[in-house]
This record gives C-alpha cells, structure tokens and sequence, in this order.
C-alpha cells in the first residue's frame, strides 16, 4: 500500500474519530448490545432498529481510542439499510481483513482504511469490538461481549 493511500486512510480514521457519525442513543431501538475491550479500556454500546431482518437505522455510544470509535462511526454507516446477513458478510469480510487474510478491499469501500490495522495485534481488538457487539444485537444477544 502506498504512503499516500496510508495517509488518506488515516485522515478518513481520524475523521470518523473526532466527529463519529450516529454517535447517539437510539430511542427506538428494539436490539441494544454493549461491547468491552478490557485491554485498552474501549467500552461500546450498539441500538439497532432492526424490521424485517435489515437494518433500518443504528447508533452508538460509548468510549474508547480513535481506532474503536472510528471502526463503530463507519461501521454504523455501512450496516444501515443492509439485511442481518448482508452484515454478518460484511463483518466477516471486516475481521479476515484487520487480522491479515486477503479479502477484496474494493468490495469494503471505506472500511478499507482498516487495513492497515493488521499491523498492529494490540488494535485488532479495538477495530472489531463494535463488529461484535452488533454481531451479538443482531443474534439478540443480551451478555456483554468482550474482545477478551
């Protein structure tokens, strides 16, 4: 990957860190999930409004460094509207790439700025733990989910 793709990848994380998008409580949410990274502290907490298997709207709270926070931002702006399956592909698409399995980058559009993650085990964690978290609203999943 060249440096000025590096660089526009960290200027989009960066972005979605200082001003996250659906960075909110969701009223009407009818699946709620919480997330915690015991190593770096990153505490998220994931409403869904989930009608007919898709997604129709989805939001997040929560603290922790600008890599969670930026996964959740982008993360929330690529499930809404998509179907339950539509996003378990898209997470799984998500975490062969952060640890470091070739996945079609293209086909992840902007979630390819976390890429470069895989250089960096102890950010793993941080880059799924709201992947998780929706992972297990949309199971309806009531425990926590830990990256531990």
């Amino acid at each position: 990957m060249g440096d000025e793709l590096n660089e526009l990848y960290q200027e989009v994380i960066l972005d979605h860190s200082k001003s996250p998008r659906n960075f909110k409580e969701l009223p009407n949410a009818n699946r709620v999930a919480e997330g915690h990274n015991p190593l770096c502290g990153d505490n998220v907490k994931i409403f869904i409004r989930l009608e007919n298997d898709v997604i129709q709207d989805i939001a997040f709270q929560g603290s922790g460094c600008a890599i969670s926070k930026a996964s959740a931002s982008m993360m929330t702006a690529a499930l809404k509207g998509k179907t339950k399956a539509e996003a378990e592909k898209i997470f799984g698409e998500f975490q062969k790439m952060v640890t470091g399995v070739e996945v079609d980058e293209k086909a992840l559009g902007k979630l390819a700025a976390f890429a470069g993650v895989k250089k960096f085990a102890s950010r793993v964690k941080c880059a799924i733990l709201p992947w998780h978290a929706v992972s297990a609203g949309l199971e309806g999943k009531d425990q926590p989910v830990s990256t531990e």
